[in-house]
């Protein structure tokens, strides 16, 4: 009970922190940049150096950066097959998320594997 209540409250407090950082930028699409996600990573790896030790800390980081590469590949490819076809959004979004899991399965094969202890 403890560790969720101080994940509440840390990924409470950082959400806020980005939202605030988030609402100084314009146009108000790009302060979105600032809102939850980056403020729950951050949250979490936090939680995970105290709980866990910095290799493994280290290893849910890489992940992380890995997986942001990923939905880059996946968004792109979204926006460019909307962009260039004109098809269903959801369709679109729904048929090209093995783009997503192609690129976050080849980036973690190409890289070498540590063990966290």
């Amino acid at each position: 009970m403890t560790e969720l209540v101080l994940r509440f409250l840390i990924g409470g407090t950082l959400v806020s922190l980005f939202s605030l950082l988030g609402e100084c930028f314009r146009p108000k699409s790009f302060g979105g940049l600032f809102s939850a996600a980056p403020s729950i990573a951050l949250a979490t790896l936090l939680l995970t150096l105290h709980q866990q030790g910095r290799l493994y800390a280290a290893l849910e980081a890489r992940s992380m950066v890995l997986g942001s590469f990923a939905f880059l590949a996946y968004a792109s490819a979204v926006s460019w097959v909307l962009h260039h076809r004109r098809p269903p959004t959801l369709r679109t979004a729904i048929l090209l998320l093995p783009v997503w899991l192609g690129v976050s399965l080849g980036l973690l094969f190409l890289l070498p594997h540590h063990e966290a202890h």
